[in-house]
């Protein structure tokens, strides 16, 4: 005898983004928003792990991690529901833990990045969980669907996203594909979605030189000009000229600095910071080698200098055109009546952890008004994300049900 699951009615994703505006989670607080979802989805019969991520001389940070289904594949959407903090409240149009909605736009801290991708990506999954009578065992259900939320991205991602695949794979759970609905749109949803992520490698060079009185300076060094040298050494070559899916290579200078207070003395030393956004022609280590060889042939036997680089750099990678992308990319199409340009630019995301463990693509609402004072979103832009990951659920199933 077949039993046919009561119908449901949708689930709305601007009430679920609402509540979680509502909730104060500025890295690395929780704010109640994984509470929340964890409520949320283990009525909807997901199975549900609260994990609290730990290490030395960080905060703790808590993680969700949510599976309907107990077979592969495994399609997992990620995201994290943390946020920078909202500055100065005075200056927003709507408090910025309200959830406001005017004229169609929802205003508040994460609306965007990325409460409304988590929001969107939530309520699709509680639908296709509805769909199949809140019954992970289903018997039509071929494979399982999932969500990694983690409450660390925004600050320093040491507890979040990386341990908790790690604590996954300890436990043979297996993610076999992911999107991460982090904002990617530029100007209307659906215009692109990242394929990939450049690498970063941060360092800071000291040039020492020896203090002395600015009248007297064949008494002293001074590291300054030295500095110039080096600097310029490092800028004058591009480092390559890109490929078809990265831009060139790109090293830019963020900080110089002496911290000399007077007018009559030479410094002892000179400090610059810079950061590389760097393609998948290079690795950290062959880039760190690269920088090696300008500043030792630019200083020849006359400049000391001291180059230290920052432990966490990140690689490049690239989630090759194929399947997958093609899934998505049809299912925004679709969606949308736009078909996405394939991108790696923009900065660092958790793809980067999650690229080790599965393919992952990106995929969001517009992100212009991110991290800035009156984030906002139209409501109708997360009802139409919320069909565009329905579309990406219901052809990933789809295909591996026939």
């Amino acid at each position: 005898m077949t039993t046919t699951a009561p119908s449901q009615p949708p689930a709305d994703p601007i009430d679920i983004l609402r509540t979680l505006i509502r909730c104060p989670s500025v890295t690395p607080a929780e704010g109640g928003a994984l509470a929340y979802l964890d409520a949320l989805l283990s009525n909807a019969g997901f199975a549900t792990h609260r994990v609290t991520l730990t290490s030395p001389d960080t905060p703790d940070v808590e993680n969700l991690y949510a599976r309907f289904g107990t077979r592969g594949p495994n399609l997992c959407f990620a995201g994290h529901t943390d946020v920078v903090p909202p500055g100065d409240a005075a200056q927003w149009r709507f408090p910025p833990f309200e959830g406001a909605i005017h004229e169609g736009v929802i205003f508040g801290r994460g609306a965007v990045d990325m409460k409304g991708g988590v929001a969107a990506f939530i309520a699709a999954g509680l639908d296709f969980a509805g769909a199949h009578g809140h019954d992970p065992n289903h018997a039509e259900l071929p494979g399982s669907l999932s969500f990694l939320l983690t409450g660390d991205e925004e600050g320093p991602a040491i507890n979040g996203t990386e341990k908790l695949l790690r604590w996954l794979a300890d436990r043979d759970e297996r993610i076999d594909h992911c999107v991460l609905g982090e904002p990617t749109s530029r100007v209307e949803l659906g215009d692109m979605v990242k394929i990939g992520r450049r690498g970063s490698l941060s360092a800071t060079l000291t040039v020492l030189g020896k203090q002395g009185h600015v009248g007297y300076p064949h008494l002293a060094e001074n590291p300054i000009p030295g500095m110039v040298t080096l600097l310029a050494a490092l800028k004058a070559e591009p480092l390559d000229g890109g490929n078809a899916h990265f831009q060139a290579s790109n090293l830019e200078i963020v900080s110089v600095d002496v911290g000399n207070p007077a007018f009559n003395v030479i410094p002892a030393e000179a400090r610059a910071r810079f950061n590389i956004r760097f393609n998948d022609l290079w690795t950290p280590e062959t880039l760190a080698a690269e920088i090696g060889r300008r500043l030792s042939a630019a200083a020849g036997n006359e400049l000391r200098y001291a180059l230290a680089f920052e432990p966490r750099s990140s690689d490049s990678f690239l989630t090759a055109p194929g399947e997958f992308v093609d899934l998505v990319v049809a299912a925004i199409a679709q969606t949308t009546g736009r078909r996405p340009e394939l991108s790696t630019t923009g900065g660092t995301s958790d793809a980067r952890f999650i690229k080790d463990f599965c393919p992952v693509i990106e995929f969001g609402l517009v992100g212009t008004s991110m991290h800035a004072v009156d984030e906002a979103t139209p409501v109708e832009e997360v009802a139409a994300l919320t069909r565009v990951f329905a579309e990406v659920i219901a052809r990933y199933f789809a295909a591996r049900g026939r």
